[in-house]
């Protein structure tokens, strides 16, 4: 195979469908990511990769809330949070991921 991506081969589906692609320095459109993007990406990247985190609960509440938000009602995910032990949604998540 080529550097040229095989459309029929690359998913833009799951988790590390983001990541994969700009580790090849390719965008789903098969067009090349512009060095300046990447290289910025990568600097922030390794910025974030360096910092002390809080703790894993935090981390999974946190990326539920973002993730979450785009494909559960904000009733339901709140319930849902608060049925795992988790705190409930915050106004300014409420506020910013649901615009209310």
């Amino acid at each position: 195979m080529t550097t040229e991506i095989n459309q029929n081969d690359q998913t833009t589906k799951g988790a590390d469908a983001i990541d994969e692609a700009i580790a090849r320095g390719i965008d789903f459109d098969g067009s090349a990511i512009p060095p300046a993007k990447l290289e910025l990406y990568q600097k922030v990247m390794g910025l974030e990769a360096n910092r002390q985190r809080s703790g894993v609960s935090n981390t999974m509440r946190s990326r539920i809330v973002r993730i979450g938000a785009k494909h559960i009602p904000q009733a339901e995910l709140n319930q849902m949070l608060e049925d795992a032990g988790f705190a409930p949604l915050k106004e300014k998540e409420i506020a910013f991921y649901y615009g209310k």
